[in-house]
C-alpha cells in the first residue's frame, strides 16, 4: 500500500494531508479525482486511522483500537462509501450486566420489565418513566438529562458507574450532550441504533480505506511524522486531521481528551457472549467487552474479544465536554481560522466527537469548500 518517495521530486504536491484516517482519506481520494496531486501521511504503520481492522493470530478480524460499528441516516454518505465497499448488513445489540442480569441497553420495555419483575405494556412503560423521572428545572449536565428521563434508579445502575469509569467525572460534572444522544424506548426495540444504514464494510475497514487511497495520484507515507518531512516539501496546501492543540504546540496548554487501553482475548469457543458488547456499568475495571466476530458476521471455530479501560493517558479518542475545556478549544480554533494555508478536519482538529459517518459528511463539505477555493486565483507555494 506504502509507495517509495523520493523528496526531491520534481513537480510540487498539491496537497500535503496529515492523518490516513476517514477525513484525510476522503479528501485524498475526491481531491485526486480532480486531478490534484495529494501526499498523505500518517506516523501510524497502516491507513484507516482508529477504524483499522486486521486478521489476529487466530484468523479472526478485529478491531484493534476497538469496535467501529457503521450506522447512518445520510444516503449521500451511504453512496459514497459504497463505491469502495460492498456492505454486510449488521444490526448492534448491547446488554449491560446490571443485579447479576443482562439487560438491554439502550433501556427498552424488556429492560424495566425484566429488571423489577413487571409484565407492562408499552403504553404502561411510559407512564412508569414519568412516574420515576425527576423534575429538572434546568438540564445542564449528564446527571440532569438522565434522571429527567428514567428517575435516579436506572442512573444509578446503568449510568453513573458506567459514565464515572469512561470520563473520569461524575455525570454531574459532565455537559449534557454525553448522555443526551442516549435514546430511551418504551417497546422491545434493542437494537443499539436506529438509523436508516446500518451496515459494515462485507471485506473490512483496512480494505475500504485501499480502495479509497488507490488513486495514482495519491502517494502514501506510513510511520512518518509530518514535521519531519513538510520543509522538505514543495505542496500548495496542508489538510491537518490531528490533534489541533499538538499542531499550535500546545500554546495555549493541552485540550483534555480521555484515552482507552485495549486488552484482546481469542477463546477456544465458537461464542463468547450473547451479543456483541456487554457492558459493566458497576463491576470491573473495563466499561465493556465487545466480540468481534457477531460485528463482522466471521464464521470461525474460536473468537476474539476485546476489553476496554478508559483512562487518562494515550491516544486522544474523546474530547472532555466540559465548558472550560470549549472555551480553551475556542482559542485554538481562532488560531487554526486564521490560518489560511492550512485545513483543519477530523474530530482531533475540531475537538469534537464524531461518528465515523459524520466525519465522512464534514470531509466532504470541506472538499466542496476546497473546490470553491481551488477556482480562485492560484496560490503560491508553500
Amino acid at each position: 500500500m506504502t509507495e517509495s518517495l523520493s523528496l526531491n521530486v520534481p513537480a510540487p504536491f498539491d496537497y500535503l494531508i496529515v492523518g490516513a484516517g476517514f477525513a484525510g482519506s476522503v479528501l485524498a481520494e475526491r481531491l485526486a479525482g480532480t486531478g490534484a496531486r495529494v501526499l498523505i501521511v500518517d506516523r501510524r504503520p497502516h491507513i484507516g486511522g482508529n477504524a483499522y481492522d486486521r486478521y489476529d493470530d487466530a484468523g479472526i478480524l478485529i478491531h484493534p483500537y476497538g469496535p467501529h460499528i457503521f450506522h447512518t441516516n445520510s444516503k449521500d454518505v451511504f453512496e459514497y462509501l459504497s463505491k469502495f465497499t460492498a456492505w454486510r448488513p449488521y444490526q448492534h445489540r448491547v446488554l449491560a450486566s446490571v443485579d447479576g442480569q443482562l439487560l438491554p441497553i439502550p433501556i427498552n420495555l424488556d429492560t424495566v420489565n425484566k429488571l423489577y419483575g413487571l409484565n407492562l405494556t408499552s403504553f404502561q412503560v411510559e407512564d412508569f418513566f414519568a412516574s420515576v423521572a425527576e423534575k429538572v428545572e434546568q438540564v445542564r449536565t449528564s446527571e440532569d438529562v438522565v434522571v429527567g428521563k428514567v428517575g435516579r434508579d436506572l442512573y444509578n445502575k446503568f449510568f453513573r458507574g458506567y459514565t464515572r469509569k469512561q470520563w473520569g467525572l461524575d455525570p454531574s460534572e459532565l455537559d449534557a450532550s454525553v448522555t443526551a444522544r442516549v435514546p430511551t424506548r418504551t417497546n422491545r426495540d434493542d437494537r443499539y441504533f436506529a438509523d436508516t444504514y446500518q451496515v459494515m464494510p462485507l471485506h473490512g475497514y483496512t480494505r475500504m480505506f485501499e480502495n479509497m487511497l488507490a488513486h495514482p495520484n495519491i502517494k502514501v507515507m506510513l510511520n512518518t511524522d509530518y514535521r519531519e518531512i513538510a520543509p522538505l516539501l514543495e505542496y500548495r496546501h496542508m489538510i491537518y486531521t490531528g490533534p489541533v492543540d499538538a499542531f499550535f504546540d500546545h500554546c495555549y496548554g493541552k485540550l483534555p481528551y480521555r484515552s482507552l487501553e485495549f486488552r484482546h482475548e481469542t477463546h477456544d469457543q465458537e461464542v463468547f457472549q450473547p451479543v456483541g458488547t456487554v457492558n459493566y456499568p458497576n463491576d470491573y475495571g473495563y466499561t465493556r467487552i465487545s466480540e468481534f466476530k457477531y460485528i463482522t458476521g466471521q464464521v470461525a471455530p474460536r473468537t476474539s474479544v476485546v476489553y476496554e479501560y478508559p483512562q487518562a493517558e494515550g491516544d486522544p479518542y474523546y474530547p472532555v465536554p466540559r465548558p472550560e475545556n470549549a472555551e480553551l478549544y475556542k482559542k485554538y480554533e481562532a488560531l487554526a481560522d486564521a490560518r489560511e494555508d492550512v485545513t483543519f478536519v477530523g474530530r482531533l482538529a475540531t475537538y469534537r466527537y464524531y461518528n465515523m459517518d459524520q466525519v465522512v459528511a464534514q470531509a466532504l463539505a470541506t472538499f466542496r469548500r476546497l473546490q470553491e477555493r481551488a477556482a480562485a486565483p492560484e496560490e503560491q507555494l508553500v
